[in-house]
């Protein structure tokens, strides 16, 4: 087996009890992944969304897995589906949002699973909080750090 890989998590909730819908997702992930840091809660306003909706409470993990990434995706939608994530349409309000952010340096572009994921490099609400938590990870789409992707998001 090969070397883990380091990997970015991103966590979102505008609906219910959001801080008890990502405490349950930290528990879980740090469960799930070994070296496992999590940044602060951010509350942000959503973006891309349809309709008035909830503001977010959001935050960031990162740790090491030996988890496939699509492994890694489909324990994250384990957690999702136990707070009841409904999906409704497109960017529907959500209970628990769990976006696979970064896996080590792989690019991967699959049915349903795109890594680096699509949106981050342009969403402050991920930079944020990764950026406090990792700020030198790097992109390797882009090859810039985190915390340059922030300067520029």
């Amino acid at each position: 087996m090969g070397k883990p890989a380091v990997v970015a998590i991103s966590l979102g909730s505008n609906l219910g009890d959001r801080r008890a819908h990502l405490d349950f997702a930290v528990a879980g992930l740090r469960a799930l992944l070994s070296r496992a840091r999590v940044s602060a809660y951010y509350e942000t306003e959503p973006v891309d969304t349809p309709g008035v909706q909830p503001l977010f409470l959001n935050a960031a993990a990162v740790g090491e897995t030996s988890l496939s990434a699509r492994d890694l995706l489909n324990a994250l939608r384990v957690m999702e589906d136990a707070r009841q994530r409904q999906r409704p349409h497109p960017n529907a309000p959500r209970t628990l949002d769990l976006d696979l952010i970064l896996f080590g340096d792989a690019m991967i572009d699959e049915a349903g699973l795109i890594v680096p994921h699509p949106r981050f490099r342009a969403r402050q609400f991920v930079l944020e909080p990764l950026a406090e938590i990792a700020p030198d990870l790097i992109d390797p789409a882009t090859g810039k750090s985190v915390a340059e992707l922030l300067k520029i998001a």
